[in-house]
């Protein structure tokens, strides 16, 4: 996996050269549907990377926001799952809360992630069994915290809809920020105590962050407990999502339920 891992750094980090030349500069933006916006910087960031990942790794199959999905992945035990720009939304707006987040899975589950903030350059990455780094630093989930001390990375599209109003008397507070992959990933580094999601996500979204969490003493999982399983024909998660450390997360289902 060391091969893998290497490769994938590399080309998040040339991925974010791509996307800083288009930065707060001019791109064009098309709509994919009612609030689900594409940038010239997401197509040509997923060109690369899918050119890049899939010739060094011919037998590994490819899935991607910005990339017309094939059954022929469903096929594969290995597979990229991959996110150009995750946190579109955030890069339009000139905001440094977006990320290129490289996922690969095994039979369903996830062994590496790199996920790579070129404005920041910071860059968190793990393989399943050798732990979780951010900026070569290695990062754990925080340790158990009562709800009222925890820190809770939300989305603020979530908050501004207002689905966590019952929940925000909680906790200490409810941090929005904007990529979902970003948030995990600053979980994973002790930077939050909890990421939480109510909404629906896809695999590309957290499939990275799935293993940065997982191998910082953390999981990510469903509101009932569940792992996913990816590498699906139906790659929406639609039951929500909890990250964090395994006594954090059993608290924060115990208040949300």
């Amino acid at each position: 996996m060391k091969n893998e891992l290497n490769v994938a750094i590399n080309a998040a980090k040339e991925a974010g050269k791509i996307i800083l030349k288009y930065y707060k500069s001019d791109f064009a933006i098309k709509e994919k549907g009612f609030g689900n916006p594409v940038t010239s910087a997401d197509e040509d960031a997923d060109n690369y990377l899918k050119k890049t990942l899939i010739n060094s790794f011919p037998e590994y199959g490819w899935l991607s926001e910005e990339t017309v999905d094939s059954t022929d992945r469903l096929s594969k035990s290995r597979i990229w799952i991959v996110d150009p720009i995750d946190g579109t939304k955030e890069f339009i707006h000139g905001i440094d809360e977006f990320v290129v987040s490289i996922g690969l899975v095994e039979n369903g589950s996830p062994v590496l992630g790199v996920i790579y903030n070129p404005v920041k350059e910071e860059i968190f990455y793990s393989s399943k069994g050798k732990g979780s780094y951010m900026n070569d630093l290695q990062i754990f989930c925080n340790e158990y915290k009562p709800s009222k001390e925890m820190i809770l990375m939300i989305s603020a599209s979530e908050r501004k809809k207002g689905l966590w109003n019952k929940h925000s008397k909680k906790f200490k507070s409810l941090k929005t920020m904007g990529s979902v992959a970003y948030k995990i990933a600053l979980t994973a580094a002790g930077i939050g105590d909890i990421f939480a999601t109510l909404r629906p996500k896809n695999e590309w979204d957290v499939c990275a962050a799935d293993c940065i969490v997982s191998e910082a003493k953390g999981k990510l999982v469903t509101p009932n407990g569940k792992k996913r399983i990816y590498n699906q024909k139906n790659t929406l998660i639609d039951y929500g999502l909890i990250a964090g450390s395994y006594k954090n997360i059993n608290n924060v289902i115990n208040e949300l339920s």
